[in-house]
């Protein structure tokens, strides 16, 4: 494995685009998704087991079977083989009574957003009932008006999700009430799944395994204005983005960290 790691990077480092020095992980094998976010990085694997990133070396974060996990400033939560979305409290994930969700993010302004199981609706969690939750009674959980298959949020210009159709929206969320001000229809590529950065970026991973970050966001033009495309040296399944660094996981689960 350590050398096929190695042929890897190589052609990485003969493949990536100049704009971006891409380079080994700390290795964790058989990466099914990631996410980063406050300077934090998680991850799962398809063994459906979740690990956190501490130095160079990936921890276990309990036997509590996860396939999909998030963490931000609404801390650090997950969704369970069952579709019980979960929140990490006291060194545990503790499961919740609700909705079951097979994706959650935790990456907004406070608030959780999640997708149904049952029917692929977008759902939110408000602010402080995500904050104060510590395992322990029901979530109520609030519509946002949208049939998504995933969905990322950010603090600063809302949150953005892939329908059915690989279509890719965006919208304001007001956090305190889940609220949302319209969804927005962003064309130009066709996606599996999109990532918001704490710092307002957004990068997503076209049906194709392709990388590409949108550019113009800002908060007056929360949709940005243009896609910009990322070379990458393999077909990307999963990525996230957090303070300046693109986290990446191939098709094949290998894992790559790259910086501008």
């Amino acid at each position: 494995m350590k050398t096929v790691a190695a042929f890897l990077l190589v052609l990485c480092h003969l493949a990536v685009s100049h704009a971006w020095t891409c380079s080994e992980a700390p290795r964790l094998y058989n990466v099914k998704q990631i996410d980063a976010g406050l300077g934090k990085v998680v991850a799962t694997t398809t063994s459906n087991y979740a690990y956190f990133l501490i130095g160079s070396r990936w921890y276990n974060l309990g036997t509590t079977r996860v396939k999909h996990v998030s963490v931000g400033p609404a801390g650090l939560w997950g969704v369970d083989t069952s579709n019980k979305v979960n929140k990490y409290v006291s060194g545990r994930f503790l499961p919740s009574t609700g909705l079951t969700m097979h994706q959650v993010d935790a990456g907004g302004d406070g608030q959780v957003a999640g997708i149904y199981t049952s029917s692929n609706a977008a759902y939110c969690l408000r602010s402080a009932t995500a904050m104060a939750y510590r395992g322990t009674g029901s979530l109520s959980w609030t519509s946002v008006s949208r049939t998504l298959k995933y969905i990322s949020c950010g603090p600063l210009y809302g949150c953005w999700g892939v329908d059915s159709s690989y279509r890719l929206y965006v919208t304001r969320v007001k956090p305190t009430t889940c609220g949302v001000y319209g969804w927005v229809y962003v064309s130009g590529i066709s996606a599996k799944m999109v990532e918001v950065g704490t710092d307002g970026n957004v990068f997503a991973v076209t049906t194709a395994g392709k990388v590409y970050q949108r550019y113009g966001i800002s908060s007056s033009r929360p949709q940005g204005s243009g896609w910009r495309f990322v070379s990458m040296c393999m077909a990307i399944k999963h990525l996230s983005y957090d303070l300046g660094t693109l986290w990446v996981v191939t098709t094949s689960g290998f894992t790559m960290r790259c910086t501008h």
